[in-house]
């Protein structure tokens, strides 16, 4: 299958040159949006990538993405609630986060394949259904630590906590590169690169190759004696790991936790950030999400300040919205991926 530049990938590089063009004329700092966009593009991107496994193995676009965030706030909450900072908070936070994953994204797996043909609309209720389940789960989890709780009462975790204490800007500020005024986060940067490189080897392996195949033609597969259930709760588990970790990529550069709803829309971002990268809803690489990722967030980064210079604050979020949505329903008219549409697909 060969990349293609694709009608979305053209509007919004379109759009975005614009921006880039008005945001020069207007006198903004050039050089700090392309520090910050460096920063959204990665902290972002492994949700993104986490997409992958998923759509590469005909589950759908993992509109339930909330679950695998969800397994990453829970391994940061022991992390912090077990008061350890720096780079081992930041490793115990994956290492929990990745086993919870495991777990969740096994039961979310084995739900899918119970629903085959309208995985999207299953993950999507799934993953609204989760989020008030977990509410109670933050509201009575017996956390100790006072910098995680309520500090009335004492019982129950904060909505936002600060990661100040712990592992605030572990990987931003590790090997930090200073041209001029240009600072490339190459710590940040590296780890990104190191999960990339891992999925695109998994998806080079026997292992992954049979992933492919499923999602590209599932009778073919099954005559070819692959074991399709088992092939697609491992795909699901490999998302839902990756975006466990995904999260606590993201919550490290933003500096907080966001715990009760804070997950519930963030699927439909990293969704529409793979679709403007030319994905279609069926084999993706991970060139896709790269591209895709990097559009979008500047998108997301430049809209802010040219709505307060030249219009209104609100209209920014009016804007990303309209784009989020408007890609996603692009995706879905135009999509022909052999696990909706395919003759004798199940």
């Amino acid at each position: 299958m060969k990349n293609k530049i694709r009608g979305p990938q053209v509007i919004i590089g379109l759009f975005l040159f614009i921006m880039i063009i008005t945001s020069y004329f207007i006198g903004m700092d050039m050089t700090l949006l392309f520090n910050e966009s460096l920063i959204k593009f990665a902290m972002n991107g492994v949700l993104v990538l986490s997409l992958i496994p998923m759509l590469n193995g005909g589950v759908g676009m993992n509109f339930g993405l909330p679950i695998g965030i969800t397994a990453g706030l829970v391994g940061m909450c022991i992390s912090l609630n077990l008061k350890l900072t720096g780079i081992m908070g930041f490793l115990v936070a994956l290492l929990f986060g990745s086993i919870i994953g495991i777990i969740l994204g096994f039961l979310y797996g084995i739900i899918l394949n119970n629903v085959k043909g309208k995985e999207d609309i299953a993950g999507t209720f799934i993953g609204f259904s989760f989020i008030p389940l977990m509410n109670y789960f933050w509201t009575l989890a017996p956390f100790t630590n006072r910098k995680m709780l309520y500090p009335i009462g004492g019982k129950g975790l904060r909505p936002r906590i600060g990661l100040g204490p712990f592992f605030e800007g572990v990987l931003d500020n590790l090997w930090v590169i200073n041209i001029g005024r240009i600072q490339i986060p190459l710590g940040l940067l590296l780890f990104y690169v190191f999960l990339c490189l891992c999925i695109y080897l998994f998806f080079k392996s026997t292992k992954g190759r049979g992933i492919i195949a499923i999602g590209e033609n599932e009778d073919f597969a099954h005559l070819s004696g692959l074991d399709i259930n088992k092939s697609r709760i491992e795909a699901v588990i490999m998302s839902t790991v990756i975006a466990s970790i995904g999260i606590v990529v993201y919550a490290q550069s933003y500096g907080f936790l966001e715990l009760y709803n804070g997950p519930l829309m963030m699927a439909f971002p990293a969704v529409s950030a793979i679709l403007i990268g030319g994905s279609m809803g069926r084999r993706t690489f991970i060139s896709y999400a790269i591209v895709g990722t990097y559009l979008f967030q500047s998108i997301y980064l430049l809209s802010v300040p040219i709505a307060n210079e030249l219009l209104l604050p609100e209209i920014s979020e009016i804007f990303r919205m309209i784009i989020a949505n408007s890609i996603i329903l692009y995706a879905l008219l135009k999509r022909k991926g052999p696990y909706t549409y395919e003759k004798g697909r199940v």
